[in-house]
């Protein structure tokens, strides 16, 4: 596969969220524990600054290898940021083969996916937030998919009901023309590496309907196929003292 050079201009996530405010269990989750959001490989230095001064000490990336070396970490870099790369996902060209249309229900089955195959990664994802002192940041390229997975599994270990869970999920679909349009250009280049045709793949879905549909399939075939949809990561090694940290943390000020 031949390297690509890709020509970033910088520029401001377009969904960066934190997600204090959720309720869980036996309170509300604090501002200034985890951050979701868009690509942070490219974002302004005026933005990095931005956001280690709001006290940002690690970052979570959940792309895959070949999205990492094709826009490295970005401004980022410069900054004292623990770094952590967990990818969710091998190859983001493997994982869609099955799924050309790209539907909401084929996207909550990817998600199912990602959970019972990447689930050591998702529970090193919750240790990192577990016992990073300040804000942790996870991100994939959309904000959308990998890093949803990763906010239902923190969200789901500390309590937060299956309607927090969508909802927060859901308000990714207000920014989709903007996450695509601020993509497209780093997505573009990484379908030619791969020699992937991008028409061949209809992203028209993801614009229109209900994204609960995703998130609330991704929960109810875990709870079918498990019991308690954390099973996967239990299995994996996600330890009750990692839950009872993250839930303290989730409630100091």
């Amino acid at each position: 596969m031949s390297t690509t050079t890709i020509a970033l201009e910088l520029s401001a996530p377009v969904n960066l969220r934190d997600l204090g405010g959720i309720p869980v269990k036996d309170g509300v989750l604090h501002t200034g524990l985890a951050i979701r959001t868009d690509d942070l490989a490219y974002v302004t230095e005026e933005i990095a600054a931005q956001l280690t001064a709001d006290g940002l000490n690690a970052i979570i990336d959940l792309r895959s290898p070949l999205e990492v070396s094709a826009t490295g970490r970005g401004p980022l870099a410069a900054f004292p940021v623990a770094y952590h790369h967990l990818p969710l996902i091998a190859n983001v060209a493997d994982s869609i083969a099955d799924a050309p249309n790209l539907s909401h229900e084929a996207m909550g089955e990817m998600y199912v996916r990602m959970v019972e195959g990447a689930a050591p990664q998702l529970v090193t994802a919750l240790n990192v937030i577990a016992h990073t002192p300040g804000t942790t940041a996870f991100h994939c390229a959309a904000g959308r998919d990998r890093t949803g997975v990763l906010a239902a599994m923190l969200l789901l270990t500390l309590g937060a009901s299956d309607d927090d869970i969508v909802a927060d999920y859901a308000r990714t679909g207000d920014n989709m023309v903007a996450i695509l349009a601020r993509t497209r250009p780093v997505m573009g280049a990484m379908w030619t590496a791969l020699g992937v045709d991008q028409d061949t793949h209809d992203t028209t879905a993801l614009l229109t309907g209900s994204m609960e549909v995703s998130m609330r399939l991704l929960l109810a075939t875990l709870r079918e196929r498990h019991a308690d949809a954390l099973t996967p990561l239990r299995t994996a090694g996600l330890s009750g003292d990692t839950i009872a940290r993250l839930r303290q943390r989730a409630l100091a000020e």
